[in-house]
């Protein structure tokens, strides 16, 4: 059993999937025994209340801090500083913010030589789903295309627009996905997006979800690639986390393809 002064989400879920007791002193504790039967929980402060002054706010919401974490999740490599600032788009400032607060809730880790990396990206890409979700962060508007969503996948397949298609859509290229009712895009600018494809705007019925990111070069376009009939499509880091944050059965797809992320890292992991 481990006791200690206090023990983040993260760390917390590692112990109890390793059969390992845990205490701390905010009041988290797990102990189960098979003999004697024995069960005890309790939840405590998910937030180090000995944090001090100045470090940095416990999410990981908002651009910046995202652009750091599709990087750090998108490469398996140990990061210098300089180098994953280069690579994620975000600033300096930020780039210590984030790396810092991941090392606070374990979800990053610096060697001695000062290089970074992500021991479990699966803990990672989940503790970003619950901060970043597509609805919040993006501006969402609705269309639809009376003709039905192969005549949007057309349209959008001989595109020059920026965009990129997500959830299960994308999804589909790696995992079983159920047949869709609707498409979901990033794209840097809706109203032209909806003119070129043919979409009216629509409160009820939509088939068609186009998410405007709120900056210009958003990293939801990086790492993009081409789905089988010829869509843009987002990285499936990214889908994964929108998937889980989406609607109906899209958690549930989530979770399928973070299965195959899982048996595929190699191949998704560049």
């Amino acid at each position: 059993m481990l006791i200690t002064r206090y023990l983040a989400p993260p760390t917390r879920t590692m112990l109890r999937e390793a059969g390992v007791g845990y205490a701390d002193a905010t009041g988290n504790l797990y102990l189960m025994l098979a003999v004697p039967a024995l069960y005890l929980a309790d939840r405590g402060a998910d937030k180090d209340p000995w944090r001090g002054a100045g470090r940095p706010r416990g999410t990981l919401k908002g651009e910046p801090a995202a652009r750091v974490v599709r990087a750090l999740l998108d490469t398996d490599r140990s990061w210098r500083v300089r180098d994953l600032i280069s690579a994620s788009g975000a600033s300096t400032g930020a780039t210590y913010r984030v790396l810092e607060y991941l090392n606070d809730q374990e979800l990053a880790a610096r060697d001695e030589r000062g290089a970074w990396s992500v021991p479990n990206w699966e803990r990672l890409l989940r503790a970003w789903a619950e901060d970043w979700n597509y609805l919040t962060e993006t501006t969402v508007r609705r269309y639809i295309h009376p003709r039905g969503l192969i005549r949007v996948q057309a349209a959008a397949a001989a595109s020059s627009l920026s965009y990129a298609v997500t959830g299960a859509t994308a999804a589909a290229e790696w995992s079983t996905v159920a047949p869709q009712r609707a498409l979901s895009f990033y794209t840097e600018g809706a109203a032209a997006a909806a003119a070129e494809w043919g979409l009216r705007e629509t409160d009820a019925g939509a088939n068609v979800i186009l998410l405007e990111p709120r900056t210009t070069r958003s990293f939801v376009f990086q790492n993009r690639g081409r789905t089988a009939d010829g869509l843009a499509r987002v990285a499936p880091a990214q889908a994964a986390v929108d998937l889980l944050n989406g609607p109906g059965r899209d958690p549930a797809e989530g979770e399928e393809l973070i299965t195959w992320m899982r048996g595929n890292e190699a191949s998704w992991r560049i």
